[in-house]
């Protein structure tokens, strides 16, 4: 699993209750919220992406998008699914 990825899990779970998280490869993990896939990530070396589960994709530029960052974004995003 890339270093990114481990450290936008630390955040994303520390800051969103209820997520977990299933591991699709070692470039790309899922967040799920009560069973449910609503976001997937992966890391494409010099980028971020995240699909929303209605098929958006949002990229973001690693070396200028800080983890902790990030995890807000999927902070807002998730908060906004209820």
């Amino acid at each position: 699993m890339s270093e990114y990825i481990k450290q936008l899990k630390i955040q994303v779970a520390s800051k969103v209750p209820g997520v977990k998280f299933q591991d699709k490869s070692a470039l790309e993990v899922m967040i799920l919220k009560e069973g449910k896939a609503v976001l997937t990530i992966r890391d494409e070396k010099d980028y971020i992406v995240l699909t929303t589960s209605d098929g958006n994709s949002f990229k973001y530029d690693k070396w200028y998008t800080k983890p902790e960052h990030l995890a807000d974004t999927v902070k807002v995003y998730i908060e906004r699914l209820k």
